[in-house]
């Protein structure tokens, strides 16, 4: 009886010992980006900011490898540290040039592995090329702010982007500043040089630690591979396809599926990242309407197909470009001429591919299979209308607005006419002055020659 007693007293103490040692542990939420900043590592960074807050986890940790990005999303990950309730830190593991920088200097605590490097965060475009001085000119006060909120000196921190900023213990004047691990450490940017991840971890917290890895799932995977400017080409590729062989086949069938796969392809990942607005989706759709009211509706080719071609473009381009309304400043430099360009390019070998394979691929078996083959022939007594030549001449009456096209009433039954005048008052009499491939044309009454007997 005494062991039992004894047993149960020693299970109850490990197990409160244990759940001392839970509660005390300094919980640590590790995310890692090693890629451009861009849509997918903002959308990474902010998604594991939200398991840490949930975790009520003390410290937020960021295992940083990037030679930089887009300025909008590291301005977006940059807020995102500055406004933290948890301590923040990066560890730079190498690289974190340009957007990695402003990230870097957004945080609590930065340590760098030996051999690392950070800075040189001048603006450039897709070429590499310096970008004009308003670009340099917001990326220095970003800069600054950022190093002033955390207590860094500014001046390194706009040494990163501007030449002209003189700081002679750490590089000549009229270059840019790119510190190493041991020269981060002597400006005071850098709190310490690492070898490894847990050097950090001993830095960061004393005692008991939980390290929380976060986790890029399946659906993080597929978002990035869909927001990747080659795929997004081809599923432009397959939207202007599939909406091209729906409109040379008959009825609703699997070309506009795959349109309409495509278009959800296209646009759900970037609505996800947070680049595509309901507005520059709305536009697209504006752009298809007009197209197809040019092709059905309106004769010829002219303004609603030139518009409907604009919004079909400017939608589909401005959706893969962060912007405020036409306000692209904050986007990388040339990432608005890449978008254009790619869909430009998608939609130009979209035309290219349907006038080679069209004929062969709606003449293929497979396709053949996909679509209704029944064919209704007027040997067997099919017709689209019944004739109506014996209408000729005859008088009736407006029963809609006729601009040009509508409906009139001869003899009690309604048919559709076309006025010749252009435009014809509903309840105005008028008579059919002539009728061609199934359709009638008339005119008003009073303008009916009037037949003289010889």
């Amino acid at each position: 009886m005494k062991n039992k007693i004894t047993k149960s007293f020693f299970a109850f103490l490990c197990t409160f010992c244990v759940m001392l040692s839970s509660a005390s542990a300094q919980k640590i939420y590790k995310v890692d980006i090693k890629e451009d900043i861009g849509p997918n590592a903002w959308r990474t960074v902010n998604l594991a900011h939200q398991k840490a807050t949930e975790l009520q986890a003390e410290t937020f940790l960021i295992e940083l490898n990037t030679f930089g990005g887009a300025v909008n999303f590291a301005d977006s990950i940059r807020s995102k540290l500055l406004g933290s309730t948890m301590h923040t830190v990066v560890y730079i593991n190498n690289n974190a040039a340009s957007a990695g920088a402003l990230i870097s200097l957004a945080s609590d605590k930065i340590f760098m592995q030996k051999g690392g490097s950070m800075g040189a965060a001048s603006v450039v475009n897709q070429s590499g090329e310096i970008m004009p001085e308003k670009y340099q000119s917001y990326m220095r006060g970003l800069m600054r702010a950022t190093a002033e909120a955390k207590g860094r000196d500014p001046k390194i921190a706009e040494a990163f982007v501007d030449p002209e900023v003189s700081v002679p213990q750490l590089k000549p004047d009229g270059k840019l500043l790119t510190l190493t691990a041991s020269e981060g450490v002597t400006s005071g940017i850098v709190q310490a040089v690492v070898t490894d991840i847990g050097e950090v971890y001993k830095q960061v917290e004393k005692g008991n630690l939980e390290v929380v890895q976060h986790r890029i799932t399946a659906v993080d995977r597929i978002i990035a591979l869909l927001i990747n400017p080659m795929v997004s080409g081809f599923l432009i590729l397959g939207l202007i396809g599939g909406i091209y062989f729906e409109l040379q086949t008959p009825g609703i069938g699997f070309a506009l599926a795959v349109a309409i796969i495509c278009g959800v392809l296209f646009f759900a990942p970037l609505y996800l990242q947070g680049l595509a607005d309901h507005w520059e989706i709305v536009l697209f759709i504006v752009g298809v309407a007009l197209l197809l009211l040019e092709v059905f509706v309106i004769p010829g080719f002219g303004i609603a197909g030139i518009l409907g071609i604009m919004c079909v473009l400017c939608g589909l381009a401005f959706s893969m470009v962060d912007n405020n309304y036409f306000d692209f400043k904050l986007a990388k430099p040339g990432l608005l001429m890449e978008s254009f360009l790619i869909v430009t390019g998608a939609m130009v070998l979209s035309i290219v591919l349907m006038v080679i394979f069209g004929k062969n691929i709606l003449r293929s078996s497979a396709f053949k299979r996909l679509v209704l083959q029944d064919e209704q022939k007027a040997d067997v007594g099919y017709t689209s209308s019944p004739q109506k030549t014996n209408l000729l001449y005859k008088n009736g009456i407006a029963r809609t607005v006729l601009r040009p096209g509508g409906k009139i009433e001869i003899d009690g039954v309604w048919y559709d006419a076309v006025a010749l005048d252009g435009f014809i008052d509903a309840g105005e009499e008028i008579y059919v002055e002539k009728h061609e491939n199934y359709n009638l044309f008339v005119r008003k009454l009073r303008d009916k020659p009037v037949k003289n007997d010889v």
